[in-house]
Order: C-alpha cells, then structure tokens, then sequence
C-alpha cells in the first residue's frame, strides 16, 4: 500500500510541475503579446505622424530605437510582421530627409517671391516719388531687406538643424 501511495503521490506531484510550467509558458506567451500589442499602439500612430510631417522623427525615431534595447523580442517580431524595421525604415528615414530636403527649397522660393514683392512695393513708391527715396521709404526697404534675412537665417537653422539629425538616423 505505501508504494502504491508513493507512486500516486510522485504521479500528482509531477502533473503539478507539468501544470505550473504550461501556466508559466502561457502567461510568458500572453506578455509577450501585450507587449506587442502595445508597441503597436504607441508607434502606429507615430509612424502615420511621421509620415504627414518628417520632423517629428526628430522625437519618435530615439524614442523607438531606445524601446528596441528594451524589448527586442517584441521588435523582433513586430519586423518579422511588417516586413521591415518598425515603425520606421530606412527608406522611410531616406525619404522624411529627402521630403525636409523639398520643404526648405519650396519655403526658399515662396520666401524670394513674398520678399521680391514687399521691396518691389517699396521701390515703386520711390519711383513714384520721382527716383528719390525718402529717409522713410530708405528705412522700409531696410526693414524689409532684414525681415527677409532674418526669417531666411531662421528658417535655414532649423533645416539644417532637421536635416542633419535626420542623415544621422540614416547612418
């Protein structure tokens, strides 16, 4: 009687063991799902951000590069799935550069126009007065000469700033 009550003890206790390491499998198989299905909620949106306005890489690309140290399992999967580096490729990468790239040369033509246009003004009005400009009309051609250079150094910093940082996810 003893062996046969040691036997169904080790039988109930090695079903026991079997049963924790299924649970354990399934609840480690469950978290791993939650931590993609939560990848994908934080970077689906970023990824269709990204694509309206190639800035924003500028905050979502670390912020995804740094996650991936923290879950490469989750990642590992999510490329498997989307065929590709998720949320953002390379050639995504290449192209939000190339895209700031046409943003700033667009700006830089509508910019040369509207400041063409503003000191054309100006000008006229000294060519209707007769040629000679007035301290006044000196001083507003001025001002619109440094309004332009102004915007244009502004505006330029920021490309280069972008456009930099942006060539630096692509290497």
């Amino acid at each position: 009687m003893l062996p046969l009550l040691l036997g169904l003890s080790l039988l109930v206790g090695a079903a026991g063991v079997i049963a924790l390491w299924r649970l354990a499998a399934a609840v480690e198989q469950r978290t791993a799902q939650a931590a993609v299905q939560q990848l994908l909620a934080i970077f689906g949106p970023a990824a269709a951000a990204v694509r309206e306005n190639p800035r924003q890489l500028l905050s979502w690309y670390p912020l995804a590069q740094n996650s991936r140290t923290l879950f490469p399992a989750a990642f590992a999967e999510l490329d498997k799935a989307f065929g590709g580096s998720f949320p953002f490729t390379k050639e995504q990468l290449q192209a939000a550069h190339a895209r700031c790239s046409a943003d700033w040369l667009a700006w830089k033509r509508a910019h040369d126009a509207e400041f063409s246009v503003k000191a054309a003004q100006v000008q006229d009005e000294i060519a209707r007065g007769g040629g000679q400009a007035t301290p006044l009309l000196r001083t507003r051609l001025a001002a619109v000469e440094q309004e332009k250079l102004e915007r244009y150094q502004q505006r330029y910093e920021e490309y280069v700033k972008t456009a930099k940082a942006l060539a630096a996810f692509v290497e």
